[in-house]
């Protein structure tokens, strides 16, 4: 790609090769046709990138989204949870400390 200062003030031109040579790294089959279509709107995109370059100065930091994160889970704290008897004391059944359940599959395993 031809390589433009952030700061110049000309359009941000990349060339049909170049958009051929990026195709081929990316393993992106593209046709004669594509390729010319895509050249000017790779440049258009560049140009955008380069004003919004422009624009934040040194003392904008960068960020990923304009509005601080912040994370919703509550804190992993550990409680008590319920003794084996406890969780089973309701259960219709029970076999060695497990909920019995009906079977659902036969013996096809």
């Amino acid at each position: 790609m031809s390589q433009t200062p952030a700061n110049a003030s000309g359009p941000a031109e990349i060339t049909r090769d170049e958009v051929a040579h990026l195709a081929n790294l990316a393993r992106i089959d593209l046709s004669d046709a594509e390729l010319d279509h895509l050249a000017p709107q790779l440049s258009v995109i560049l140009d955008s990138v380069r004003s919004i370059s422009a624009v934040a100065g040194d003392d904008v930091p960068a960020t990923s989204h304009p509005m601080p994160l912040t994370n919703v889970l509550r804190a992993d704290v550990v409680t008590p949870s319920l003794t084996a008897e406890q969780a089973l004391a309701m259960a219709p059944e029970s076999e060695n400390q497990r909920f019995s359940v009906p079977k659902i599959l036969g013996d096809e395993q």
